[in-house]
């Protein structure tokens, strides 16, 4: 269909009315009027969006279909670095300063002193970049030669090929050393897309620019090789997966360095945490749960979770020593702003894990001075970068939002979506804590008080997310996080009134109504959506599944036995959406396993 074609005598917005589904996507998010000019309209102009003014009026590729026509680009332009096959001409590479096409970052974010493209040329003869390439190449060698390199280089090749083809290899190679720049680059490529996906919240400019520094100013190997390790895991079933015992090895081993040597130790932190989402994703738990706790450990160790907080120093009797483990003062906003995202990634990841592995937390918040979560809820990175900073919370950020969000019809702070992330978490959490304190003791007044405290939070939280029937408005980032907030906001409905579905006819229906606001959810993720959701929400749907579940088994004991093929409906659905996601993380294959059993009444 032909676009409305708006014509004005002088500039600005015209008055005339766009037909249904013309606006651009953050117009319909905001439901405000739009011009529907292009390549930007006047409302996203004025507000200094133009590079996220985006159209799906069926005549472009949305978003995600950019995002994955890139990926497919780098996966091929990495192969073709990793193959021994006979020489190819001189290729020039895409700036990896400038902003990928479905990035809405800030310039600054995006691109801090582009220096342009790369050229490179590929010769017969496979030369590496260091010791730890030749393991790498027993698998797919690099045919890159790189034209500073002087022929000493081809000696040395054939003298350390020998070596790594024999029996003594694991001496010969250090963590520290890495991959050439050019495939650095495209393998962090291939990453930031599915950060949020892994919990990482960067500077995404400061993160490319860090491959070109000294060694000393990159970021930590530990950080960087848990990165490639994920870059090559995301490329399942393609052949760079092969790779992903090379970058393991080299992140463990710059992970084991970095114990005894801590430095940079934001950077550690964030790898422990995305090796424990990488062992995680995988089924591998006990590794999993390791890593998380380290992350856990560290960030309280070094106080992340009292960021900008006065407690200590507040309280002479607690400061008798000089504090061990400290960080330097942040430079700038953009370090204070990761520091803080960083420690919300740790939390998220140790709430949300704790409930789906039955183990406690690791991070505590309590009264207690030392314990207390002072650290502002997280902000989107343009924020930082503008020097746009909440504060800390007085009595403690998650205190006040457990006390006034049943209070107030609005947010106690944190409007991001990266705070309702985290804010999801806590209630997932806190609801599943109660209900375990439901099945372990009497009921008391106190923990009742606390359960109606809990549910009604629950529902405003709910209440003030982003309506379902506008997700495919938002932008790829936020509607694959708004989908895990939505899930973990009604599995914590299901988890508060577990206790008493058996018996509660109330608890019952409310656990239903939320396992079916949760087959809602799943109904608009998109067939390439799956690529870039969180594994957490594997045990979100199942805890839906479940309900169903006895559900069915329910109305199966009644007699006459009711029509129950809406039911099994529902069931197939949430087993549709955990086979899908199990493709990516071989996690979920069992509970998938489990949602089939049940359908075929085993």
């Amino acid at each position: 269909m032909a676009e409305k074609q708006i014509t004005n005598s002088s500039p600005g917005p015209s008055s005339s009315t766009l037909q249904r589904g013309k606006a651009c996507l953050r117009c319909r998010k905001r439901k405000m009027r739009c011009d529907g000019a292009k390549p930007a309209c006047q409302q996203c102009v004025r507000a200094k969006k133009a590079d996220g003014c985006e159209y799906d009026d069926g005549k472009g590729k949305t978003r995600t279909q950019l995002m994955r026509e890139h990926i497919a680009r780098l996966e091929s332009r990495i192969k073709e670095l990793e193959t021994n096959e006979t020489s190819t001409p001189s290729v020039t590479l895409f700036d990896p300063h400038a902003p990928s096409p479905y990035y809405s970052e800030s310039s600054g974010s995006s691109s801090h002193g582009s220096p342009g493209n790369i050229s490179l040329s590929a010769s017969t003869s496979p030369v590496p970049y260091g010791p730890d390439e030749i393991r790498s190449t027993m698998v797919s060698p690099l045919t890159v030669k790189y034209p500073d390199m002087d022929s000493s280089w081809e000696a040395q090749w054939d003298q350390m090929t020998n070596f790594a083809s024999g029996s003594q290899v694991s001496d010969a190679y250090r963590a520290s050393e890495e991959p050439p720049v050019e495939l650095a680059q495209m393998l962090l490529e291939l990453f930031l897309p599915h950060r949020h996906q892994c919990g990482l919240e960067v500077h995404i400019g400061r993160m490319r620019e860090s491959l070109g520094l000294p060694p000393s100013e990159q970021r930590h190997p530990a950080l960087m090789n848990t990165i490639y390790l994920w870059a090559c895991y995301l490329s399942r079933p393609e052949s760079l997966c092969e790779h992903e015992p090379v970058y393991l090895s080299r992140a463990l081993s710059a992970m084991n360095e970095a114990i005894q040597y801590p430095t940079k130790v934001v950077d550690i932190i964030q790898a422990s945490c995305l090796l424990s989402m990488y062992y995680l994703s995988n089924g591998r738990l006990f590794e999993g749960n390791y890593y998380a706790s380290a992350a856990a450990s560290l960030a309280l160790q070094y106080r992340l979770h009292q960021i900008d907080s006065d407690e200590l120093s507040a309280h002479p009797g607690i400061g008798l020593w000089e504090p061990t483990f400290s960080l330097e003062p942040e430079k700038d906003p953009i370090e204070r702003g990761e520091r803080i995202l960083t420690f919300w990634q740790v939390y998220s990841l140790d709430r949300c894990w704790s409930v789906a592995l039955r183990r406690p937390p690791i991070i505590p918040d309590n009264d207690h001075p030392s314990t207390r979560i002072t650290t502002p809820w997280p902000q989107r990175m343009e924020e930082y970068e503008s020097g746009d900073l909440e504060g800390s919370s007085g009595n403690g950020t998650i205190f006040d939002f457990l006390a006034h969000q049943a209070q107030t019809s609005s947010l106690v702070g944190g409007f991001s979506t990266i705070a309702l992330r985290a804010k999801a978490s806590v209630l997932f959490e806190a609801a599943d804590r109660l209900s375990s304190s439901f099945m372990r003791l009497p009921a008391s007044n106190t923990m009742m008080d606390e359960f109606r405290v809990l549910e009604h939070t629950i529902t405003r939280f709910t209440a003030t997310l982003l309506p379902l029937h506008q997700l495919s408005a938002a932008v790829p980032e936020e509607k694959f996080t708004l989908i895990v907030v939505h899930s973990l906001a009604h599995a914590a409905m299901i988890h508060l009134h577990a206790p008493f579905v058996e018996r509660d006819p109330i608890s019952r229906e409310k656990c239903a109504r939320a396992a079916r606001a949760m087959m809602l959810v799943t109904k608009h993720i998109a067939e390439l959506d799956f690529d870039f959701l969180e594994p957490i929400v594997g045990p979100c749907w199942l805890s839906g599944a479940k309900v169903l579940e006895s559900e069915l088994i329910r109305l199966q004991a009644s007699w006459p036995p009711p029509n129950m093929m809406e039911i099994r409906g529902e069931l197939g659905g949430f087993l549709f959406v955990l086979t899908k996601l199990s493709a990516r993380f071989p996690l979920l294959g069992y509970e998938a396993a489990k949602v089939q059993s049940s359908l075929e009444g085993k």
